[in-house]
């Protein structure tokens, strides 16, 4: 469906359907919305969820689809981007996204079976061992996927503004986003409030943007300073909470204190574990313990290792230098493009 109305869809849609969540292509302004249900348990069905992404892939494909990315970058080619996460999303719902009726064939819709088999995707981990003929798509072993993950959590309360500056950036630059497009677009999943301490403050969406990233780290990516922009709304404008194992480093920039209970967490953390025995560097700063959670040097906004306040921070000799954000005037990122050219 068109977007156009997502940001008055999404929070109503959670409440009509127990498991739903949606798959939002921003470049081409398209969103599926998957409407998933609890069916009484005398309901017949053997329905499997087996994403393409989640699958044991030629190596040497993998490492093809590599390849041309990779060029498309160096060479600016975002119309081939642009193609290809066409061509993605389309194989996609031609395949109805990896679900069959019977774990082999997809006959049609509705698709029934046991929540173990449909809420969850992953058969690469069960694929054969040979001799990386296959692979799973982000095996360090192998050519193949490398990329990096910004996923929050934002309150339901908030989430339609979130959308609409995501669909403004879009319209000012209608193919920044084809490269997220590319990677299964921008997953939107629901997630309850919790009386954990490190918990949902409230009922949310998870996003999960997923985009190219380069193994020189110097080397800024099509559209840098979009991306950038979309992670600084999330987290910071719209207070999103960032997920722990999927995220860059400035995603965790003073996170603890979105926690009104993280104190008590500290706390309890403190009494089973008083030598730090299951703590590192890295975690003491994530909680808040430490300093150094960003980190400030040369090329540092381009990984995520700190949000630019210096053109040094971005790749000024690439064209790439720090300014505002185009919708966002408190973001600080990476671009070329220059008509904000005040601090």
């Amino acid at each position: 469906m068109n977007d156009s109305n997502l940001g008055d869809q999404v929070a109503s849609f959670g409440n009509h359907h127990e498991f739903a969540d949606l798959q939002w292509f921003p470049s081409q302004q398209e969103v599926v919305y998957r409407i998933d249900d609890r069916v009484s348990s005398n309901r017949s069905g053997n329905g499997l969820n087996d994403f393409p992404g989640f699958r044991s892939t030629s190596s040497l494909v993998s490492g093809i689809l590599r390849g041309i990315e990779e060029n498309q970058e160096s060479r600016g080619d975002v119309d081939g981007k642009c193609t290809n996460a066409k061509l993605v999303t389309s194989a996609l719902r031609t395949t109805a996204f990896g679900l069959t009726n019977n774990g082999i064939l997809f006959i049609g819709y509705p698709v029934v079976g046991y929540q173990n088999r449909l809420q969850a995707s992953g058969t690469c981990l069960d694929s054969l061992e040979d001799a990386l003929v296959t692979s799973c798509t982000w095996d360090p072993r192998v050519k193949g996927l490398f990329f990096h993950q910004t996923t929050f959590s934002i309150g339901l309360s908030k989430v339609r503004g979130f959308i609409e500056d995501v669909q403004k950036l879009v319209a000012s630059e209608p193919k920044a986003m084809c490269g997220v497009d590319l990677y299964n677009g921008i997953l939107m999943r629901y997630v309850t409030a919790s009386s954990a301490y490190l918990g949902k403050q409230e009922d949310a969406i998870d996003f999960d943007i997923t985009y190219y990233r380069s193994h020189d780290p110097m080397s800024p990516r099509l559209y840098e300073d979009i991306l950038e922009e979309v992670e600084q709304l999330g987290v910071f404008k719209y207070g999103g909470l960032p997920h722990w194992g999927k995220n860059r480093n400035v995603a965790f920039d003073g996170a603890i204190n979105k926690y009104k209970n993280a104190g008590e967490f500290l706390k309890v953390k403190a009494m089973y574990d008083p030598l730090g025995l299951f703590s590192s560097e890295w975690t003491d700063q994530v909680l808040g313990m430490k300093s150094g959670v960003t980190i400030d040097k040369e090329g540092c906004a381009l990984e995520g290792l700190c949000i630019c306040s210096q053109d040094i921070h971005c790749a000024p000799k690439k064209g790439y230098f720090c300014r505002r954000g185009r919708i966002y005037k408190d973001a600080r990122v990476c671009t070329t493009h220059l008509s904000s050219i005040n601090m």
